[in-house]
């Protein structure tokens, strides 16, 4: 009985293991696809440290178990990068996914393209 809880209990951190590797990789991924200027323009640190951290956080949730010291301040500088740094950083550099703009397909940079009439 004893066996079976310790068996799950090591799933259980293995699952949570990949999940805390995913949410850090996602923040590499997406930072280091931002625009250096937007970092600076958002008032938040450069691009190169948000690299160096989250790529930090990588290895180390990678190389330490969930159940130690390190892992936690790279799950803690990854959810700071996702969810201060990167709305901040989207807003900035224009990235929202639509931004507001609810145009046709024959929309010009200037207005709808009426064929010359």
């Amino acid at each position: 009985m004893g066996g079976m809880l310790l068996t799950g209990f090591a799933g259980f951190l293995g699952i949570l293991k990949i999940v805390l590797m995913a949410l850090a990789a996602f923040g590499l991924f997406d930072a280091a696809f931002r625009r250096e200027d937007a970092f600076r323009a958002a008032d938040k640190q450069t691009k190169v440290f948000w690299l160096v951290i989250l790529g930090i956080a990588l290895i180390v949730s990678y190389l330490f178990s969930i159940l130690s010291f390190l892992p936690i301040i790279g799950v803690i500088a990854s959810i700071v990068y996702i969810v201060d740094v990167r709305p901040a950083v989207k807003q900035v550099s224009g990235g929202g996914g639509g931004g507001g703009r609810s145009g046709s397909s024959s929309d010009g940079p200037y207005g709808p393209y009426n064929g010359g009439r």
